[in-house]
């Protein structure tokens, strides 16, 4: 008899654990639910927001994902990372100037992601509808 593993009430837990189903399963809808615990647990945590942001991008929800790195961007606004991967989903709805003043405030933060392939970043996830 196998008994249900609970976590535990705390947001590096949960976000491990969704990093762990987004990364290991492809599983980006349960890693979003665990996203959201732990910033229901930690709402400052810029981590858990990029992650969830990710995830969201992975699924095709530009809006959100975009959203998400905002709020990454907020928190800790030398976030590279967020600045670019906010930038490929705008290009992803079609906001080419916004894209590219994320693309490049990213390089500003981190110069290797100058040779980041951009475009290649834009073709994952799911068409923008």
């Amino acid at each position: 008899m196998s008994k249900k593993r609970n976590l535990p009430d705390d947001a590096e837990a949960y976000t491990n654990w969704g990093l762990f189903k987004c990364i290991i399963h492809g599983d980006h809808n349960t890693a979003i639910v665990n996203y959201n615990q732990a910033l229901a647990s930690d709402p400052d945590d810029a981590e858990a927001y990029f992650l969830r942001g990710f995830a969201n991008f992975m699924l095709g929800n530009y809006e959100d994902a975009i959203a998400d790195f905002g709020q990454t961007i907020a928190r800790k606004d030398r976030y590279a990372d967020a600045y670019f991967f906010r930038g490929v989903a705008k290009f992803k709805l079609g906001d080419h100037d916004g894209a590219k003043a994320d693309r490049k405030r990213a390089i500003e933060l981190n110069p290797a992601l100058k040779d980041a392939d951009f475009e290649a970043w834009s073709r994952l996830g799911h068409p923008a509808t």
